[in-house]
């Protein structure tokens, strides 16, 4: 069950004692964010017959917009939130029982209730409502993509393997059987790899190849003899499908193979991938594709992500299709980068659209170019302001399932923040103040 309404926890005496500054970003944002809508929709995750109340969603949304506002972990905007009076504020936390009113692990649990479907709401009802008041101008349409990276070290095949030997240890330690390879040789190989020298290292992914394929064998018939669960089964059965395909591929490193489909590049990011950009350094980066598309204020309209590198002419159509839709019209201009550029695109875009640039400036008469030239080096200013400012530097979300969470709600952090700078420097028109109960 789960508490579907909310009342205002703070009195109008506690309002006036604690929060004395009107312009302070918090107020505004509790002003702008939908939250009767978001918390409406949010209600069918939970069974109202069954299990105790949970947390206010009210304030469970609140903190969730609040950490990737402030870029905090989980126990950091818990622990913020005690301490500062706006957080408690735009969080809707009462003062009774601050210091015991949430458990950071509760805020994990959340998100995985809700899952991309839910999150996808939030972030949803944040859009709609400041693209209904006209804060968000659909005039101009930027695509471009760039890598999600994930919390990995840097990929090592010996690393893999050894690592690998690691949850199958794991796994005998769950359900007490010995292990059945000679760790204490498993362990000196180790330590020689990791004083071995770089020119040193293909005889011994020999080595641990070996000794991880004959041990990979026995864990496969230790799988089928379980007697578990099905939940357990099933995931037992995955670790066997992921280390056999490491086996493989590894075997195909081993005998010269240098472009390997679907390379696996970290046993607990299994759908990150070695992806190259258009970057001197960089080269390669290990996550996924994110696919994004930003309006000539810098809000962030769409944002999508895809394991590996699909390649971005295939991706150009659907990514405007979506902006589309999002905007409810189209835009008078698109602007790309080479990247996008096909004739099969061209075709794709539609008539309403009366400037397409993908990425030559002979594409659009000549009173356009500067406009779409400048809205592309902009493009490149975004992406660099949210990768380094808004967290879509780094991923700290496992799989594509919680990298879309973390860009969902990164996305919503994003374009709040674009809209408190447009607001502070005077840039939102009065009727859209007066929408969002900014201006009486």
């Amino acid at each position: 069950m789960i508490e579907a309404t909310f009342e205002e926890a703070h009195t109008p005496e506690w309002i006036k004692r604690n929060i004395t500054d009107h312009t302070h970003e918090l107020v505004i944002l509790r002003q702008v964010v939908p939250w009767e809508r978001i918390i409406g929709r949010l209600i069918p995750f939970y069974d109202p017959r069954q299990g105790r109340f949970g947390k206010s969603l009210r304030i469970m949304v609140a903190i969730s917009i609040l950490a990737k506002l402030r870029g905090l972990s989980d126990p950091g905007v818990v622990s913020q939130v005690k301490e500062n009076r706006y957080l408690q504020y735009f969080c809707n936390v009462a003062e009774k029982g601050l210091q015991t009113f949430l458990s950071p692990s509760a805020i994990s649990k959340f998100r995985k209730r809700l899952g991309e479907k839910g999150i996808e709401i939030i972030e949803g009802e944040v859009f709609d409502r400041l693209r209904r008041c006209g804060a968000i101008e659909k005039d101009t349409s930027l695509i471009d993509s760039s890598v999600l990276k994930n919390n990995i070290i840097y990929p090592n095949d010996v690393q893999l393997l050894f690592k690998a030997f690691g949850k199958m240890a794991s796994f005998a330690k769950t359900y007490h059987l010995p292990l059945w390879w000679d760790q204490d040789e498993l362990k000196k190989q180790w330590r020689a790899f990791n004083l071995a020298k770089r020119g040193e290292f293909t005889p011994y992914l020999w080595v641990f190849y070996a000794l991880f394929v004959e041990a990979l064998w026995t864990f496969q018939k230790e799988v089928e003899r379980l007697q578990a669960s099905d939940k357990e089964q099933q995931k037992a059965n995955q670790w066997v499908d992921l280390l056999i395909l490491l086996a493989e591929q590894t075997k195909q490193k081993l005998e010269g193979e240098k472009h390997i489909r679907n390379r696996i590049v970290s046993l607990s990011e299994v759908d990150a991938r070695p992806i190259k950009k258009g970057k001197r350094y960089p080269t390669c980066e290990f996550g996924t594709t994110l696919q994004m598309s930003f309006n000539r204020q810098g809000f962030l309209i769409t944002t999508e992500n895809f394991i590996g590198s699909p390649n971005d002419k295939t991706l150009y159509g659907n990514t405007l299709a979506l902006f589309r839709s999002r905007m409810k019209g189209d835009p008078e201009t698109v602007v790309t980068d080479k990247g996008f550029r096909s004739q099969e695109n061209f075709k794709r875009t539609p008539e309403n659209v009366s400037n397409l640039f993908l990425g030559q400036s002979q594409d659009v008469a000549e009173e356009k170019r500067k406009f779409c030239i400048s809205a592309r080096s902009a493009t490149e200013g975004f992406i660099a302001v949210v990768k380094h400012l808004r967290g879509f530097g780094c991923s700290l979300y496992r799989g594509l399932r919680g990298d879309r969470i973390w860009t969902l709600l990164c996305q919503t952090a994003h374009n709040l923040k674009k809209f408190l700078q447009l607001y502070r420097a005077e840039e939102i028109e009065e009727d859209s103040l007066v929408k969002l109960g900014l201006l009486g």
